[in-house]
């Protein structure tokens, strides 16, 4: 491998975290009623799960978008790169 060559995710904190870490990470830290308050998803709201929240993300582009940026503010904001 050339030593010049970055990897394509180089500046994606997400890569390599899979979906249900997000979901489970957010959960743990805020709760579902706080997940619901900061991305205002029925998924977060009505009868929450990590289930039932996965299966409406991965359908839903905007959401997961919306979680996903949530995750990053969260847990990577501010922090020193590694790269």
């Amino acid at each position: 491998m050339n030593e010049n060559h970055k990897p394509s995710q180089a500046n994606n904190p997400l890569h390599g975290i899979k979906l249900e870490k997000i979901v489970t990470d957010l959960q743990e830290k805020y709760g579902w009623e706080g997940l619901a308050y900061r991305v205002n998803i029925n998924c977060f709201k009505s009868d929450p799960s990590i289930k039932s929240s996965l299966k409406f993300l991965r359908k839903t582009q905007w959401a997961r978008d919306q979680v996903e940026k949530l995750y990053v503010d969260t847990f990577f904001k501010n922090k020193p790169n590694d790269y």
